[in-house]
C-alpha cells in the first residue's frame, strides 16, 4: 500500500499549521471588528502577541520555517496592516491598542525573515515599521516609537536600492525626531547628520531634513541646552544652508518634458531667518538682529512685513543704541496696518522705557491716531511705563507732570466711556506723587498730586478723592513750612469733607505756628465731629510734645483722663490711652520716673475697676494687659543694663504684678511672675552694692515675701527644664539663702534645708552648688555644715553626669579637705579629712592621665604626703604611716607625680623598718616616753 493511499486521519499535517490558522482566524477578527464592542481592541492585541511569541518560537526551532510558511505570513501581515489602516479610518475605540495591532504586521514580516520571492522585501518591512513608530509619536509614546525605528533601521542600513534610502532618510528623520521629543538632543543632531548624504539626492528629502533641523533649532532656543554642538544658532544656520544648497541645484524633471521638481522653501527659509533673529536678540547681538531682519526683508520684497520683525527691528536698535533708527522702525510699526493695537503699545513702552519722558507726547500723539477705539488706555499704558522707568528725578517728575497736564492729553480722556481710564490715570500720578512723598520731595508730590486733580470729576462719588488730595496737598506745603499754604489747602478740604482729620491737620499747623491758645480751642472742639477718635487726642499729646508745646500737651493730657473720669462711653479702652502715654514715653530718655508713674496709675486703676473693665474683655483686654506687662519687663531690662538697679527692682515687681493680674496667669504667665520676683531680689542686692548701704527690714521682708511667692509657682521648680541654662532655680535659691544669711545663725537649719531642696531639683548644677558653697563658707557667720553638704553634693552630682567635669571635681574636693581641717581641730589626725583623700582617691583609680587637672593631682599627693611628715614629728607612727601609703597609691596614677614615687617608696621601707621597733605614741600607756622618729629617718617633703 502506497502512502497515498492511506486515509486522511493518517496523513501528517504541515508543520506549525495550527499557528497559520491561528493567526488566519485573528486576522479575519480584525477586518471584521465592530467598534461598538470596546474590549475587542484589547483581547485582539492580547491574540497577536501571543501567535507573535508562538511564531518566534517557531521560528527559532530545528526545523524553522519553510518557504511557503513564510510567504503565507507575509500575506496574513500585509492583509492585518490593511486592515488597520481601513479600521484607522473608522477609528478604533482604543487608539493604543490600534497600534499595538499595527505593530504585529511588522512583527509577523520581521519573525517570518525576507522571502526571495517579495521584490524589495527588507524596503517593505521598514516602511511599516517607521509608520508604526508614527502612529507612536502620535501617541506621545517616544520610546516605543524609537523601538519600532530601530527594528527597521538595520533592514535597510545597507541602501542597497533607491527605495532602501528613500526609506533609510525617513527611519533617521523619524528617530532624531522621537529622539528630541526624549530629550535626548544630541542623538537627534548625530541622526540629522547622518542623514545628509541620503537626503542630498532628492530636493523633497533636503526639505524634510531642514524641516527636522528648524525644529530641532526652535526646540534648542526654548530649552538652551549647554553642549556647543547643540546650539540653536548653528542648527537653525544648517537648516537654513540646506534651503539655499536646493534653491542653487538644478534638479531632475520628474518626467520628460516636464519643469523640474524644486519645492517651495521660502517659508522654511523665512522661519529660520526669523528664529535666527530671536536667537541673536536673545544673545544680545543685536547688530546679528538687524542683519538677519534685513535678509528677511530682503527676501520677502513688497509683500505686507509680519508685526514680530519690526518689534525685534525696535528692540534690537534700542539694545545698540540707536535711538533714530529705533524712532523709524516704531513709526512702521504704527504704520502697518497689520499691526495688533497691543503690539503697538508693548513697542511704545519700550521705547519710552529706553528715552524717558521726553519723547512720550509724541508717541501719544501718534497711539491716539493709531488706536482710535482705545486712545485713553493707550495713553495710561504709555504713561505708566514713563512713570515706571522715570526714577525719582526731579527733572523728569516735571516733564510727567507736564505731560499729564497738557491739554491734548486731558482731551484724550474726555467722555463717560472713560470714567475708567481717568480714575487710573489720576491713580497713577497719585502713586507717583506719594513715592515723592516718602522721599521727602514735597514740591515734586505737591506738583503731581495737583495735575492727579485734573483727572478727578467734581462730582459727589469724587468728593473723598478731592478732599484726600487737599490734605496731602496740605501735608506737603506743611513739611516746606508753607504753613499759610498749607492752611488754604485743609480749609478747602474741609469744605469738600470736614471730618476729624482735616480738624487734626489744622491743629498740627497751629502747633507749628505756635499759635497754642488756638491749638487748645481747637483741640477742645474735636469731640463734636461724628468721627471723632481719642486715638487723635493721643496723637495730640505726641504733637504737642514733637512740637515741644508742654501747655498743649499737658491739656491734651488732662482732657482725655477727664473724658474717663467722667465715665463717658470711650471708643478705646482706658489702658490704651495710658499704653499710648507710656509708648511715646519710652521714645524718650531719662522718663523713668514718668513710665513708672503712669504703669503704677495704670496697676492701681485695675485693682480698683479691674482688669476688663480698664483693658477690656476677652482677648482685646489680654493683649492690653500683656502689653504693659511686656513693656515694662523689657524697661526693667534696660535699666538693669544701664545699673540703675533702684528703677529695675520696682519695675520687675510690677511686671510681676502685671502678669499675674486677671485670668490669663497660665503656665507661661506663672514662669515670667517667679522670673519677675527673682529678678527683683536680685535688683535689690544690685542696689545694695552700688549705693554701698545696707538693706532696710522692710527691704529684707519684701524680698523674703516675693521670693517665698516665687518658690510657691511650680514652674519655678518642676519646669525649670524649660530655662535657658537652669538659672531660675539658681537664682531663686541663691537670693533667697543670701537674705537669710542678714539674720542670725537661728536660719542655719533653713539655709540648709533650702539648698538640700536645690541640689534634689532637675535644674541642679555642679557649678551652682560650688557658688552656693562659696557664700555659705564666707561671711561674719559662715554656715560650715551648708558648705559641707553643699560640697558632697557637688562631687556627687558632678561624678553622676555622662561626662564628669575633673576641674569641678577636684576644686570640690580640694575645698572639702580644707573645711573638714578646719572642722577638725585634731589637723592631720582627723578621719574626715583622711575620708575626702580616700574619695578622691577612688576617683583617679582608672582615669586616663590628664582627665584629672595636673595641679590638682599633684596637689593631693604632695598634701597626703606632707601630713605624713607632721604625724611622724608628732610620734604618730600609725597615722604617718597610712599618710604616706596614701600619698604613694595617689602619686602611683598621676603622670607627672611617677618621677617621686619610686623615692617616696624607699622612705616608705626606711620608715617602716625602724617604725616596726618603736611603739606608737598613740599606743603608749599614760607616762610611757614618747619616741620620735625625726631623729633616726629624715622624711623628704613634696613640695
Amino acid at each position: 500500500m502506497k502512502i497515498s493511499e492511506l486515509s486522511p486521519e493518517y496523513r501528517q499535517p504541515p508543520p506549525h499549521a495550527g499557528l497559520l490558522i491561528d493567526l488566519n482566524r485573528v486576522v479575519a477578527d480584525v477586518e471584521a471588528f465592530d467598534t461598538s464592542d470596546s474590549s475587542s481592541p484589547e483581547k485582539l492585541a492580547a491574540d497577536l502577541r501571543r501567535l507573535l511569541t508562538n511564531l518566534a518560537s517557531a521560528a527559532s526551532s530545528s526545523s524553522g520555517l519553510d518557504e511557503a510558511f513564510r510567504l503565507k505570513v507575509w500575506h496574513l501581515a500585509f492583509r492585518l496592516w490593511n486592515a488597520c489602516v481601513d479600521r484607522a479610518n473608522h477609528s478604533f475605540p482604543s487608539r493604543v491598542a490600534e497600534a499595538e495591532i499595527r505593530q504585529a504586521a511588522p512583527e509577523l514580516l520581521l519573525i517570518a525573515g525576507l522571502p526571495e520571492d517579495i521584490p524589495n522585501a527588507p524596503a517593505k518591512a521598514a516602511s511599516f515599521f517607521h509608520r508604526t513608530g508614527l502612529v507612536w509619536l502620535d501617541l506621545g509614546r517616544a520610546d516605543l516609537a524609537s523601538a519600532c525605528f530601530e527594528k527597521a533601521t538595520p533592514l535597510v542600513s545597507a541602501a542597497d536600492t533607491e527605495e532602501d534610502r528613500a526609506v533609510l532618510l525617513d527611519l533617521n528623520l523619524a528617530r532624531a525626531r522621537a529622539a528630541s521629543i526624549a530629550g535626548e538632543q544630541a542623538l537627534a543632531v548625530a541622526l540629522l547628520s547622518r542623514s545628509k548624504p541620503l537626503a542630498a539626492a532628492s530636493p523633497e528629502g533636503v526639505k524634510a531634513l531642514a524641516e527636522e533641523y528648524l525644529r530641532i533649532g526652535q526646540a534648542a532656543l526654548v530649552t538652551k541646552p549647554p553642549d556647543p554642538a547643540l546650539d540653536a544658532s548653528n542648527l537653525l544656520t544648517e537648516a537654513l544652508d540646506l534651503c539655499e544648497k536646493v534653491a542653487a541645484s538644478p534638479t531632475t524633471p520628474t518626467t520628460p518634458g516636464s519643469t523640474p521638481a524644486t519645492p517651495n522653501l521660502q517659508v522654511i527659509k523665512d522661519q529660520c531667518i526669523r528664529f535666527l533673529a530671536v536667537e541673536r536678540l536673545e544673545a544680545k547681538d543685536y547688530e546679528g538682529t538687524l542683519r538677519c531682519i534685513s535678509v528677511w526683508r530682503t527676501s520677502l520684497g513688497l509683500g505686507e512685513e509680519h508685526p514680530s520683525i519690526g518689534f525685534m527691528a525696535l528692540r534690537a536698535c534700542l539694545g545698540s543704541g540707536n535711538l533714530v533708527e529705533a524712532e523709524r522702525e516704531l513709526e512702521t510699526l504704527m504704520a502697518n496696518a497689520g499691526a495688533p493695537d497691543f503690539v503697538c503699545v508693548s513697542a511704545a513702552e519700550l521705547y519710552l522705557a529706553s528715552t524717558g519722558p521726553d519723547a512720550a507726547f509724541k508717541v501719544l500723539v501718534a497711539l491716539a491716531a493709531r488706536c482710535r477705539a482705545g486712545a485713553a488706555a493707550a495713553a495710561v499704558r504709555v504713561l505708566k511705563k514713563v512713570v515706571e522707568t522715570a526714577g525719582g528725578g526731579t527733572g523728569r517728575a516735571r516733564a510727567i507732570a507736564e505731560l499729564a497736564s497738557d491739554e491734548r492729553v486731558i482731551k484724550l480722556f474726555d467722555g463717560p466711556a472713560n470714567s475708567h481710564e481717568r480714575n487710573t490715570m489720576h491713580a497713577l500720578l497719585w502713586t507717583c506723587g506719594t513715592e515723592h512723598f516718602h522721599a521727602k520731595n514735597y514740591e515734586i508730590c505737591a506738583d503731581l498730586i495737583e495735575r492727579s486733580m485734573l483727572y478727578v470729576s467734581r462730582d459727589e462719588e469724587s468728593r473723598s478723592r478731592r478732599a484726600n488730595c487737599f490734605r496731602v496737598l496740605c501735608l506737603c506745603h506743611m513739611a516746606l513750612r508753607h504753613l499759610d499754604r498749607a492752611q488754604e489747602f485743609i480749609t478747602e478740604a474741609e469744605k469738600v469733607e470736614p471730618n476729624i482729620r482735616c480738624a487734626f491737620l489744622k491743629f498740627k499747623i497751629l502747633l507749628q505756628k505756635k499759635e497754642e491758645d488756638e491749638a487748645i480751642k481747637l483741640m477742645k472742639t474735636m469731640v463734636g465731629y461724628v468721627d471723632f477718635n481719642p486715638e487723635f487726642l493721643t496723637l495730640a499729646i505726641h504733637e504737642a510734645i514733637a512740637c515741644k508745646s508742654v501747655r498743649v500737651a499737658i491739656a491734651a493730657s488732662t482732657f482725655l483722663l477727664g473724658l474717663y473720669s467722667a465715665g463717658k462711653p470711650m471708643p478705646m479702652t482706658e489702658a490704651a490711652v495710658l499704653r499710648n502715654l507710656i509708648a511715646l514715653l519710652l521714645r524718650e530718655p531719662g522718663s523713668e520716673a514718668e513710665i513708672l508713674k503712669y504703669s503704677r496709675r495704670a496697676k492701681l486703676r485695675m485693682a480698683e475697676l479691674g482688669v476688663e473693665d480698664v483693658c477690656g474683655k476677652g482677648t482685646v483686654g489680654l493683649r492690653e494687659r500683656n502689653w504693659f506687662a511686656v513693656n515694662i519687663w523689657n524697661m526693667a531690662i534696660k535699666m538693669a543694663k544701664e545699673k540703675k538697679y533702684d528703677y529695675c527692682t520696682e519695675f520687675f515687681e510690677l511686671a510681676a504684678e502685671f502678669f499675674s493680674s486677671g485670668n490669663g496667669e497660665d503656665d507661661a504667665n506663672r514662669l515670667l511672675v517667679c522670673k519677675s520676683l527673682i529678678m527683683s531680689v536680685s535688683a535689690m542686692f544690685l542696689t545694695e552694692e552700688l549705693n554701698k548701704s545696707p538693706l532696710s527690714d522692710s527691704d529684707l521682708k519684701r524680698g523674703i515675701e516675693m521670693l517665698g511667692r516665687a518658690g510657691k509657682l511650680p514652674s519655678a521648680t518642676v519646669t525649670s527644664d524649660q530655662l535657658e541654662d537652669n538659672n531660675l532655680p539658681f537664682l531663686h535659691t541663691l537670693n533667697f539663702y543670701k537674705l537669710l544669711n542678714r539674720m542670725d545663725t537661728t536660719a542655719h537649719p533653713q539655709q540648709l534645708q533650702l539648698v538640700k531642696n536645690f541640689a534634689a531639683s532637675k535644674a541642679c548644677a555642679p557649678g551652682h552648688l560650688l557658688k552656693l558653697e562659696e557664700i555659705a563658707s564666707q561671711g561674719t557667720q559662715p554656715n560650715l555644715q551648708v558648705a559641707e553638704f553643699l560640697l558632697k553634693a557637688c562631687i556627687t552630682t558632678a561624678l553622676a553626669s555622662h561626662s564628669p567635669n575633673y576641674g569641678i571635681i577636684s576644686f570640690a574636693l580640694r575645698r572639702l579637705a580644707c573645711l573638714a581641717g578646719l572642722q577638725d581641730s585634731s589637723g592631720s589626725m582627723s578621719d574626715a579629712v583622711y575620708d575626702v583623700f580616700r574619695q578622691a582617691y577612688q576617683i583617679v583609680v582608672g582615669l586616663r592621665d590628664g582627665e584629672y587637672p595636673f595641679e590638682e593631682g599633684r596637689w593631693l599627693t604632695t598634701t597626703a604626703w606632707n601630713k605624713s611628715s607632721l604625724a611622724s614629728r608628732l610620734g604618730q607612727r600609725s597615722i604617718a604611716r597610712k599618710w604616706m601609703k596614701m600619698g604613694i597609691d595617689l602619686g602611683r596614677h598621676f603622670e607627672s607625680m611617677k618621677q617621686y614615687v619610686s623615692g617616696m617608696e624607699e622612705y616608705f621601707e626606711r620608715f617602716q623598718k625602724v617604725s616596726g621597733k618603736e611603739p606608737d605614741e598613740c599606743s603608749q600607756q599614760d607616762g610611757a616616753p614618747s619616741t620620735s622618729l625625726s631623729g633616726s629617718v629624715s622624711q623628704p617633703g613634696l613640695a
